[in-house]
């Protein structure tokens, strides 16, 4: 298929180098690109896995390099609409991303998450779900959540099963990929930036079951208009969950209880308050979908409550960190968006000292300001869009706004501004990129200042 191929590989960053290592199975040909021109071609070389050999570029492509390609691939953060990919296109290259790449080799099975927010504790919790069931070298997680399919799937098997957290860039180029169970958790507008339009980006997601069959399960969240809405044209067989209301047929709340229901007959799971670590309305659906999608592939319930009830919260994702001089410090890095941001100032049940800000994706800010619902103390805003956010909250009657320039300056402030039987939440509601790597980096900077303060 790609044997002997002149393949061009997009991105030198880890999705890049495990392209490189899969297509180097393959017996390809390999170009290692990346158009940073800060980064020499031997750096470059030196991030390929040892035994795998390609020819390193970075800077300006060379025409020739170009025009000899055959199988152009993407890494997830390369925009599909870039001149170079739409030329390739129009000469008919073969254009793949990290996921159909890695599909090209999967022996076993594949759950698919997708969703503007949940994807990583639902793909976590299920990912788990699933090593209790056959053991830890028979499940891979992998995707969005860190852990590239192109690394790990070399060592799938027949009876292996792989659970992929799938963001909407890796979905835009997927073309044979076809999960036996997927779900779409929900979708709210974000990304808007490099889907431009909201049409496109609901598209992305929608793709994630487009090879399904009704041989297969799609999951879907009843209460966001978009999945409900695509259920009704969904290639796969649909199961529901709801937070909001009970289900003829899936699986639904029942005031604290989680409740599954199929052909008439009902069972009641378990209690959302008393039965998990996760907290919150959001987990409570992520919780169900996860339930779902092990059920559809084949995990008894036992097994499937049971890692449910020992499952603690994912790193950066309403994350406690401590309480120091009776302020609790939690840690929502990954709300990189609105509605990812309203789950996080939902949980909170005290005065909060709210930190806000980032990159600008062409979001929106009116529905997580009118989530705060009298909780925000004071809303502290740093980088590229505070002003935008600052804007937003005036128009709302929130006044208790600070503006910072560095994120030492932001930590040190809110420590300042907080009392005793206040929280601090980082719940950004944007991006991390510009002033961090990733959400990740400043997440744990946030732990690290928090868990430097001084005990009681």
């Amino acid at each position: 298929m790609l044997e002997g191929k002149k393949c061009l590989i997009i991105g030198s960053g880890i999705s890049g180098v495990g392209a490189a290592k899969l297509l180097a199975h393959f017996g390809a040909e390999i170009t290692l690109y990346d158009s940073n021109e800060k980064l020499s071609p031997e750096e470059v070389a030196g991030r390929l896995p040892e035994g795998v050999k390609a020819n390193c570029i970075t800077g300006a492509l060379p025409e020739e390099v170009e025009k000899e390609t055959q199988a152009l691939i993407l890494s997830p953060g390369v925009p599909t609409d870039i001149p170079l990919v739409i030329r390739m296109r129009e000469r008919g290259v073969q254009v793949l991303g990290e996921i159909e790449l890695a599909f090209l080799a999967e022996q076993g099975t594949v759950a698919a998450v997708t969703g503007t927010n949940g994807k990583t504790t639902t793909t976590t919790l299920l990912g788990e779900i699933m090593k209790a069931y056959l053991g830890e070298d028979r499940a891979f997680v992998v995707g969005n959540i860190g852990n590239p399919y192109t690394l790990e799937v070399l060592k799938t098997k027949p009876d292996s099963v792989t659970v992929g957290e799938l963001s909407s860039f890796q979905l835009e180029t997927i073309e044979t990929f076809r999960p036996h169970v997927s779900s779409i958790l929900n979708i709210t507008p974000d990304h808007l930036n490099r889907h431009h339009t909201m049409e496109a980006y609901v598209a992305a997601k929608e793709a994630v079951a487009k090879n399904q069959t009704k041989s297969d399960v799609c999951v879907l969240n009843y209460e966001n208009e978009y999945t409900k809405d695509f259920g009704t044209r969904c290639p796969a067989r649909v199961v529901y969950f709801s937070s909001a209301r009970e289900l003829e047929e899936g699986y639904f709340l029942r005031g604290t209880r989680i409740i599954r229901r199929f052909g008439g007959a009902e069972s009641d799971l378990m209690d959302i308050k008393t039965d998990m670590n996760l907290v919150g309305i959001h987990n409570a659906e992520n919780v169900m979908a996860a339930i779902a999608m092990a059920e559809g592939m084949g995990v008894p319930m036992e097994v499937i409550l049971c890692v449910i009830k020992e499952f603690k919260a994912v790193e950066h994702r309403i994350e406690y960190v401590a309480t120091k001089h009776g302020v609790v410090y939690y840690n929502d890095s990954k709300g990189t968006n609105p509605d990812a941001a309203i789950q996080g100032i939902k949980a909170m049940d005290r005065p909060t000292i709210l930190i806000g800000g980032g990159y600008d994706k062409q979001n929106t800010y009116d529905e997580w300001i009118e989530s705060f619902d009298g909780k925000v103390k004071w809303l502290v805003l740093i980088g590229q869009t505070r002003e935008k956010i600052a804007e937003c909250a005036r128009a709302h009657g929130i006044t208790q706004i600070k503006f910072v320039d560095t994120y030492d300056e932001c930590l040190k402030l809110c420590t300042a501004l907080a009392e005793p039987g206040d929280a601090v939440l980082l719940s950004p509601a944007c991006a991390s990129w510009g002033m961090f790597p990733n959400y990740e980096t400043r997440g744990r900077m946030f732990k690290d200042y928090v868990n430097s303060l001084p005990n009681d």
